[in-house]
């Protein structure tokens, strides 16, 4: 302990190298656009235990509030501002491509 205090470096780390937080970020917007389960997360962005882990830090610090405010701040061009609320839900039975009794394709 005392080797890395007395060279003046920090201990080098052992693990896996940190996924990047602009990739962290796609994959979260990603997996919250389409409504996926954090383990059904594409590979691309990174572990699905890394993305939650970030969404919940991110949240937990107020991160995504501050995004918005700076997108929907008053001294932003209109034409960059794009705020998307939309939520959609669905039943498992409209799904179902099977005709229906008396309805025809036309």
């Amino acid at each position: 302990m005392t080797r890395w205090i007395v060279c003046g470096r920090f201990p080098q780390s052992h693990g896996k190298s940190r996924v990047g937080d602009r990739r962290v970020l796609s994959g979260i917007i990603f997996v919250n656009r389409n409504g996926l389960r954090w383990r059904d997360a594409p590979r691309e962005y990174g572990p699905h235990k890394t993305l939650y882990n970030s969404w919940k830090r991110w949240g937990d610090m107020a991160i995504f509030m501050r995004m918005m405010d700076g997108l929907s701040a008053a001294k932003a061009e209109p034409r960059t501002i794009m705020i998307d609320a939309t939520y959609l839900k669905a039943h498992r039975i409209a799904s179902s491509l099977r005709p229906k009794k008396g309805i025809h394709a036309v």
